[in-house]
Order: structure tokens, then sequence, then C-alpha cells
């Protein structure tokens, strides 16, 4: 009798699956605007993997960047030296964001409310004393106004996942579905936000977000416990398939480069 030996199922990090799965929704072929950090690690993971023809505009005027390790910065400069075009600032806004000729925002958060708002500004109710002063907009603003759609990365927990957030830097859905048409915004908002537990994707009645996505080894009462507001939950829940090895080498293979 012979017996078949199956292989080992890779470990990984809820931040590594994180990231995988938010490569995995960057599809060929489409513009993509691109925040420093984890949108950053994603984005460029994808490129390296399922999606070498997506295209990664940053910031700082590079168009098709394709760096071999994780950028530093918006100015590093290893964006510049493998785009396919460098323009100006102003030109990136004017003539590509706010014309909707972006296909994806990809946006990080350190407080995200129920109606995919996101504030990166201050933490506290007093704008001039916060209790913590965050980095600010930068073209956020822009991004989630005019992108066709917004994709948000962001670690859970009941600090980033508010009710209300305490100062709204972008606009994801207002208080609700319609409010992006009412203030004249271009682009969908957030369609998509991915956590270190799952994925959320907004009602299409409330423009409310709601769990639709588990990832391996999280319980929907994890997710709740991790979410300042009463989170619902889709009724045709799915699960995320667990990172391949290939993928995995590539993540890692990203970040050891950018040591």
């Amino acid at each position: 009798m012979t017996t078949t030996t199956r292989p080992a199922v890779p470990t990984y990090t809820s931040d590594e699956m994180m990231s995988i799965a938010a490569a995995r929704a960057l599809t060929g072929g489409k513009r993509c605007f691109v925040g420093i950090g984890l949108p950053s690690t994603a984005a460029n993971l994808a490129r390296r993997t399922h999606a070498p023809d997506l295209v990664l505009i940053y910031e700082s005027g590079t168009l098709g960047s394709k760096p071999d390790r994780l950028p530093a910065s918006i100015g590093d400069g290893i964006l510049a030296e493998t785009a396919d075009a460098v323009i100006s600032v102003p030109e990136v806004f004017n003539y590509w964001l706010q014309p909707g000729r972006i296909d994806i925002g990809f946006l990080g958060a350190a407080q995200l409310d129920k109606f995919g708002n996101i504030n990166t500004t201050v933490i506290g109710d007093d704008y001039a004393n916060p209790k913590v002063r965050l980095p600010g907009a930068g073209g956020a603003p822009e991004i989630a106004a005019s992108c066709r759609e917004v994709f948000v990365v962001v670690r859970q927990s009941k600090r980033s996942f508010v009710e209300q957030v305490d100062f709204v830097t972008s606009v994801g859905h207002g208080r609700g579905k319609g409010d992006r048409e009412r203030l004249g915004l271009r682009g969908a908002g957030p369609t998509l936000v991915i956590t270190d537990l799952g994925v959320l994707r907004p009602d299409p009645e409330t423009s409310e977000l709601v769990l639709s996505q588990l990832h391996p080894g999280v319980e929907v009462e994890q997710v709740r416990e991790a979410t300042g507001w009463e989170l619902k939950v889709s009724p045709e829940l799915s699960n995320t398939e667990a990172p391949t090895a290939e993928e995995l080498a590539n993540l890692r293979a990203l970040k050891e480069a950018s040591k």
C-alpha cells in the first residue's frame, strides 16, 4: 500500500495574509494610484506575481514604476528610476486623477468608520489639541474623491475601526448611500476593505461596510470584537484561500530586498 504525502501548508502571519489578500484584489492592466506602506506592499506584490502589467502610479509623479524592492517613501529614487515616465505632481492630479483616469486608489488609514470614511489627520475631538497628530492628508482626499474605486488596507481593531472617525480626511460614503453623489464626487468610493482578519464590502443599499470574507482560522466573533460598531455579516460570507508558497516567497523577497 502506498501513501501520498501532501505538501506541508506554509506558515504565515496575519499581516502576510492581509497583504496577499490585498494583492489578489488587483488585476492586470489596471491603473493603480498607490499609497506608501501596506498599499504599496500589496500593489508591488501583485505586479510581481499575477498582474505584471499593473500600472503603478505614485503621488510624486512616477507612472508605471517597477521597483524590485518596497519604496521607503513617494520620493524614493527607485520609483523614478524604474518608471515609464516621470511627470509633475500637478499633472498627476490635474490630468490623471481628477478627470477619472485612475482605476483604483489604494489607501491605508489610521481610523476607518462604518461608511468607509478615512482619518489620517488627528485622533481626538479637539483639532487644535488632539490626543495624537497623524501624518495628514497628502493626496488621499483627491484619490478617494476621483479614482473610479478605492481599496483600503488596514489592520483591524476597535482603535482603527470606529463608529465615526474623529476627523474626515478622505470621504468614503459620507453618512450613507447617496452622499458621494450629493457632494459631487466622481468615483465610486471604497468598494473593498482588506484587513488582517477578513474583507469588508459596502452594502449596495446602505453603503455600510459588511463583513464578506474571513481569512483562514478567523471566526466572525473575532472580527466583531475588533470593530467599533455593530458589524453586519453578509449572508454570502466566504473564506479567503490561504497564501500559496509562491505568494509568500515573493512577498518575503520584496521585504528582504527593502532592508
